[in-house]
């Protein structure tokens, strides 16, 4: 099946999918992987404990695998180390960035004249024309599908809008699990996805076995939003743990985040401590199951591989098309 869009032809990969970059998940296994099976990955440099551990990655990266490859950078002040990161970024040049949740202001005037790609989290119409006016080069459409931490508005309406009212390339982030719905977004003008849930549940995922067989037992249905995490609403599966402690903060927690002198460091606790929290869910045995995922996991059947993965959804796509086109006169 041959995919021509403006990600296939920028970055000579094979199908327009970005292996989505997962807080905690993301390694150098699946980027390698996705490397391998015609898409490219996306490195969270918050996923090493220091810049100079996610420095040591890039570069192993680069030096043992082929392909295009992205790093995500947050981008508000919670990230103390973004700075060193963008310096970093400078120095191993990665195909394309993707910036979250704050102002790509710095992150675009340091790295884009060096010929690296800038990919924005938006999640509305509004924010993406400031970062359009800013010299992003691409639009991730975070939509109320995605895993983490979800825009509100759904696919089929912010896809259409952006492409309507922007002049730049739309990746959507959510609402895909199988090769149907990576035909449906497509068709609604997006020049790409950027898929992360149906990945976690793969041999290359470093997660262990608990959390990769709760994406195969848990579907959409199971999906929530807890606040308990970073302090924003964040996609979670509903397990007994989630259940019994609420995904919502307490009044303490709610002041914190309010107060205009304390809420940064609020959101850092909150942040940490939530962080702390999946992580040990995530590599270690632990009753406190809190699994991020979102809710494209009702499409996750087996534990697999990133090749099997790409392979089954590109599959289905072909599939899906046949259909269509026999429907359509």
């Amino acid at each position: 099946m041959m995919f021509k869009t403006w990600m296939t032809d920028e970055f000579k990969i094979k199908y327009p999918i970005i292996l989505a970059p997962m807080f905690l998940i993301s390694n150098f296994e699946m980027m390698k992987a996705a490397s391998e099976a015609g898409i490219m990955g996306c490195l969270p440099a918050l996923n090493f404990r220091n810049p100079e551990e996610f420095q040591a990655a890039a570069r192993n990266f680069k030096k043992n695998s082929t392909g295009a490859w992205g790093v995500n950078l947050i981008v508000n002040k919670s990230n103390i180390y973004l700075k060193k990161q963008i310096d970093i970024c400078a120095e191993e040049k990665p195909n394309f960035i993707i910036t979250s949740l704050g102002s790509p202001k710095d992150v675009i005037a340091k790295l884009k004249p060096l010929g690296i790609k800038i990919f924005c989290d938006v999640v509305d119409l509004s924010y993406s024309k400031k970062v359009e006016e800013m010299g992003a080069d691409a639009l991730i459409a975070v939509n109320s599908g995605a895993g983490g931490h979800a825009g509100d508005i759904p696919a089929g309406i912010l896809i259409p809008l952006l492409k309507l009212n922007c002049k730049l390339p739309v990746i959507s982030a959510g609402s895909v699990g199988n090769g149907a719905g990576l035909l449906s977004i497509l068709s609604l003008g997006a020049d790409g996805i950027s898929v992360g849930s149906p990945f976690i549940a793969t041999k290359e995922s470093p997660v262990n076995k608990e959390y990769k067989q709760a994406c195969v037992d848990y579907g959409a249905g199971d999906i929530v939003f807890t606040t308990k995490i970073s302090g924003t609403p964040c996609s979670v599966i509903n397990t007994p743990y989630v259940k019994s402690i609420g995904t919502e903060q307490n009044f303490l927690e709610r002041y914190l985040n309010k107060n205009k002198q304390l809420k940064k460091y609020a959101k850092m606790l909150t942040s940490y401590k939530g962080m702390k929290l999946m992580e040990k869910a995530a590599f270690s045995a632990s009753y406190k199951t809190v699994w991020c995922a979102g809710p494209s996991i009702e499409f996750t059947k087996e534990i697999s591989s990133v090749k099997k993965v790409v392979d089954l959804m590109i599959e289905e796509f072909v599939l899906a098309k046949k259909e269509l086109d026999l429907k359509v006169l």
